[in-house]
C-alpha cells in the first residue's frame, strides 16, 4: 500500500506540473495583456509600469520560473484586476461555497442514482424501469443550465417555493444542487441498473436466495457491493464534472463561489486568478482521483495493489 501511495503521489505531482505548464503557456499565447482591455483608460507609460510590477515584461520562461517558485510556496499571487486582493484570499472565500454546493450535489446524485438504478433493475422491463430510464436519458441529454432555467421558472417564479438567487440558507442550495446533480443521477442510475442486472444473475446470488435470505439482505449484503464498484471508479470524474459545471450554475444563481472569480478572471484577462483557480481545482480533482483509487481497493478486497500497477 505504501509503495502504491508513493507511486500515485509522484504521478499526481507530474500531472499537476503538466497542467500548470500547459495552462501557463496557453494563457500567455492569447494576444494582448490585462492592461490593454478597452475601458481601462491607462496610458502607455502606466501600462508599462503595471507590466513591470507584475513581471509581465520579462521573458516568458523567466515568468514561468517565477510562477513555479511562488507556487511551491503556495503563493498564487495578487489579483491583477484587484490589486488589494490576492488569489489565495479569493479561493478562501469562494471555495467553501462551491465545495458545499458540490458535496450536496454529489451526495444527492449518488443516493438517488443508486436507488433509482436498483429499483429499475429489480423491476426490469416494468413501468418503473422504463420511467427510470427515460429520466436517465433526459438527464444525460439536457444541459444543467437548461435544468436550472426550468427550476427557476417553476419552483421560484411560478410557484414561489424557493428563492431565485444568492446564498445563505438551505433553501438557496436546493435548486442549484438539483441542476448540478440531474446529469450525474442519470449516469449513476444507468450504470447501477446495468451492473445490478448482471450481478443478480450470478451463482452466489442464487445461493443466497436458496439459503432463505430476504431480498433486502441479498441486495444490501451481496449484490449492491459488487454493483456499485463501477460507480466508485466514476466518482473522480463525477466530482470533476460537478465542480467545473458549477461555474455556470453559480453564475445563473448568483452564488458567491469559485465560479464568480473564474469567470471574472477570464473577462478581465486576470492571469493570476485564471492560473490560481485552475491550479487549485486541478490539485483538488487529482487528489479526489487518488482517493478513489484507494477506496476501490478497500471496497473490493479482491483487488491487490501490486508492483505491476501503473
Amino acid at each position: 500500500m505504501l509503495q502504491f501511495i508513493i507511486r500515485r503521489f509522484i504521478s499526481l505531482i507530474v500531472t499537476l506540473w503538466l497542467i500548470v505548464t500547459l495552462t501557463f503557456f496557453l494563457m500567455h499565447a492569447i494576444p494582448g495583456s490585462p492592461f490593454e482591455k478597452e475601458g481601462k483608460g491607462l496610458s502607455d507609460e502606466v501600462a508599462q509600469n503595471m507590466m513591470a510590477y507584475y513581471n509581465l515584461d520579462k521573458p516568458l520562461m523567466v515568468q514561468y520560473g517565477l510562477y513555479l517558485e511562488k507556487l511551491v510556496q503556495f503563493d498564487l499571487g495578487p489579483s491583477i484586476a484587484n490589486a488589494s486582493d490576492s488569489v489565495n484570499k479569493m479561493i478562501g472565500r469562494g471555495f467553501p461555497v462551491s465545495f458545499q454546493l458540490g458535496i450536496v450535489s454529489v451526495l444527492f446524485a449518488i443516493v438517488v442514482g443508486i436507488a433509482l438504478g436498483i429499483i429499475a433493475a429489480l423491476r426490469h422491463n416494468q413501468v418503473i424501469d422504463y420511467v427510470a430510464m427515460i429520466i436517465a436519458v433526459i438527464g444525460i441529454s439536457v444541459p444543467s443550465f437548461v435544468i436550472a432555467t426550468l427550476l427557476i421558472k417553476y419552483l421560484a417564479v411560478k410557484w414561489g417555493l424557493l428563492p431565485t438567487a444568492t446564498w445563505g440558507t438551505w433553501k438557496h442550495v436546493i435548486m442549484p444542487a438539483l441542476a448540478l446533480s440531474f446529469s450525474p443521477i442519470a449516469i449513476i442510475a444507468r450504470l447501477t441498473r446495468t451492473n445490478m442486472l448482471e450481478v443478480l444473475t450470478q451463482e452466489y446470488i442464487e445461493t443466497a436466495r436458496a439459503k432463505g435470505l430476504s431480498p433486502v439482505q441479498i441486495i444490501l449484503k451481496h449484490a449492491l457491493r459488487n454493483a456499485v464498484l463501477p460507480v466508485v471508479t466514476l466518482l473522480g470524474s463525477l466530482i470533476a464534472n460537478v465542480l467545473t459545471g458549477s461555474f455556470v450554475i453559480e453564475k445563473i444563481f448568483a452564488i458567491p463561489g469559485m465560479g464568480k472569480f473564474f469567470v471574472a478572471g477570464i473577462n478581465n484577462r486576470d492571469y493570476s486568478v485564471i492560473m490560481g483557480t485552475t491550479v487549485f481545482y486541478s490539485a483538488f480533482l487529482i487528489l479526489m482521483m487518488f482517493v478513489v483509487d484507494i477506496l476501490y481497493g478497500i471496497i473490493d478486497p479482491r483487488i491487490k495493489l501490486s508492483r505491476k500497477e501503473s
